[in-house]
């Protein structure tokens, strides 16, 4: 068994808990938590700590706490020459404090508290200083997902600006298309067997191939039609530049 160390309670924390629980391969040591009975539910209560000084050795510490927080705490781990990861998709393998092996575990993926995820479809980018750390951390990932890859830093954060793109970004237009539905009083149900056809376009058309609408057609009229009945400053602009981008790409209907 490989031990495991959590350091941190957020949402990528709890659902990493989740995801070892099951594993065969790992077992969790202890989580560290500055509020203990956040993580009650998930954890033995006796697993929980929130004193750097407490923590006992394991063969694994995953830093799972906002990036700006990453630094500081692998500062005050009382301990060297330990592998020890973070969990972020945007921050550099050099944030962490060298007197320990450092690593990446990233878990390219959204998550919410209440939201529950099958592991076993995400994707886990890692990266390591050397091939035995790595091997652990690849045996750790592979005994919750199917899909591992070894990403380097530059990569990941090529990935983590996409996932930006693709995640965050569409799931704000989300709310600006619900923000259109409510202020007309239409239900937004109706544009949800859209939105999951949209999505599932790409598991067999690539996205520029499976790219629809009346700025692909150059439909001016269209275009024009929906800039005039926009009467959000924020929407319109948001209309027209994407509408550019997609016109940018050069191809006519």
């Amino acid at each position: 068994m490989i031990r495991i160390t959590l350091i941190g309670s957020g949402n990528v924390a709890q659902h990493l808990i989740k995801a070892f629980a099951k594993s065969e391969v790992v077992e969790i040591v202890q989580v560290f938590s500055r509020k203990k009975e956040t993580l009650a539910s998930l954890i033995d209560f006796d697993k929980i700590v929130n004193d750097y000084e407490s923590l006992k050795e394991a063969d694994l510490y995953i830093i799972a706490v906002s990036d700006k927080a990453i630094s500081e705490v692998s500062k005050q781990l009382p301990f060297q020459n330990r592998v020890v990861v973070h969990t972020s998709g945007a921050a550099s393998l050099d944030v962490l404090d060298p007197k320990n092996r450092k690593g990446v575990f990233y878990p390219l993926q959204t998550f919410s508290k209440n939201k529950e995820i099958d592991f076993s479809t995400i994707p886990m980018c890692l990266e390591a200083e050397n091939t035995f750390d790595f091997r652990v951390l690849e045996t750790v990932a592979k005994s919750i997902s199917n899909a591992v890859f070894a990403i380097n830093s530059d990569q990941r954060k090529a990935l983590h600006v996409a996932a930006v793109f693709v995640n965050n970004f569409t799931n704000h237009l989300y709310q600006i298309g619900q923000e259109i539905c409510d202020e007309h009083k239409v239900p937004f149900e109706v544009l949800k067997p859209l939105i999951q056809e949209t999505a599932e376009k790409i598991n067999t058309l690539t996205p520029i191939d499976a790219q629809t609408g009346p700025a692909k057609r150059h439909d001016s009229t269209t275009i024009d039609a929906h800039l005039e009945y926009l009467s959000n400053e924020n929407q319109k602009n948001i209309y027209k530049i994407l509408t550019q981008s997609i016109q940018n790409n050069g191809k006519k209907l």
